[in-house]
């Protein structure tokens, strides 16, 4: 990736309905050049898909939360579909530590949470903390001020 690479992840990052015209402006190149860098870098696996950011608490679900599970690695054949097929589930990452597994939710109640919860702890114990703010949001990687001579 070179520098002009890294501009236009940067910039889809932050919207990704920036039309090719208004990135070719910015990265002083043609909208053709444009497109066929952005199919490079989607071939290459570093941009992966496109998708909209949307209010969780306007559709419906107000009660976001964070669950740490403690899954037996012996469980985990079965328990990857499982999580998988739970809509509620926004994110899960196999993790470090006391819990190997942090799982992001969103439910329209406590109640929703708690029998979820009920669910999970067939898998094993869990942690939950549910999330009163979050005053920085999901972002990308500020990849474009990133050159391949700074140590970075």
């Amino acid at each position: 990736m070179d520098r002009i690479d890294r501009q236009i992840v940067d910039i889809l990052q932050k919207n990704a309905r920036t039309p090719l015209k208004v990135i070719a402006e910015k990265a002083y190149l043609s909208s053709p050049a444009v497109s066929a860098r952005i199919e490079r870098l989607e071939k290459a696996g570093i941009i992966t898909g496109y998708s909209a950011r949307v209010n969780e608490e306007k559709l419906g679900y107000p009660i976001m939360a964070f669950i740490n599970l403690e899954v037996q690695p012996r469980q985990k054949e079965e328990f990857y579909p499982f999580i998988e097929a739970c809509p509620n589930v926004l994110e899960c990452s196999c993790v470090t530590g006391q819990f190997s597994m942090l799982i992001k939710v969103a439910f329209k109640s406590t109640v929703e949470l708690d029998q979820f919860i009920g669910r999970l702890q067939d898998y094993g114990r869990t942690s939950t903390q549910i999330v009163f703010s979050t005053p920085v949001g999901p972002r990308g990687l500020q990849v474009a001020e990133t050159e391949e001579g700074d140590g970075k």
